[in-house]
């Protein structure tokens, strides 16, 4: 069985047709597999982000219940600025 030109030359426009769709499907499944890498890169750093916001929030709901306290604020101003009462005795220790 001999094949004529016009079916060697439609046999190699169907092969080139089929190569030039595998090379687009594969490009688009590469371009949404480094989506999904860079996404899940991305949910990593952003729950890592949301883990030091909620304890820095725990951090500060506790700073807020502490200096409700006026014994607490009292404490705080004697130690952290100096801060005295008649009859109290500073001594600095480095």
């Amino acid at each position: 069985m001999k094949k004529t030109k016009k079916e060697k030359k439609r046999l190699v426009l169907i092969t080139f047709c089929i190569i030039g769709l595998l090379i687009t499907l594969v490009s688009s499944v590469f371009k949404d597999w480094q989506e999904i890498l860079d996404n899940n890169s991305q949910i990593k750093a952003l729950t890592d982000e949301y883990n030091t916001l909620l304890s820095e929030e725990e951090k500060l709901k506790s700073d807020v219940t502490k200096l409700q306290d006026s014994e607490y604020v009292a404490r705080y101003a004697k130690e952290k600025f100096m801060y005295s009462e008649d009859g109290d005795i500073i001594i600095r220790m480095y």
